[in-house]
């Protein structure tokens, strides 16, 4: 299976509604204690690893797996001893 390109996801993602797209760089053995985010994320780790933990889950991904977080939902995050890179694609969070 062929991994997107960061222009493939971009334009997928911003024809899709994203905001914003970013590369995030996190540092090796970096540790995020629980926090939310006030937008939507789609993300795809390209390089690294890291531990994603929602609602007492822990998800170990690696380069190729996605996550998906809704606005509020709180986590927290590990990255692996290479650090990790992500693409994400943000949306703010609907208007009610």
């Amino acid at each position: 299976m062929r991994l997107l390109t960061y222009a493939e996801f971009e334009g997928f993602a911003l024809a899709h509604g994203a905001d914003e797209v970013l590369v995030r760089n996190w540092e090796p053995g970096l540790a995020i204690e629980e926090h939310t985010h006030p937008f939507e994320a789609q993300a795809l780790l390209v390089a690294g690893q890291m531990w994603l933990t929602c609602q007492g889950q822990t998800r170990h991904l690696f380069p190729g797996d996605e996550f998906h977080l809704h606005a509020g939902t709180p986590h927290s995050e590990r990255y692996g001893p290479e650090g990790a890179t992500y693409w994400v694609a943000r949306r703010a969070k609907a208007a009610t």
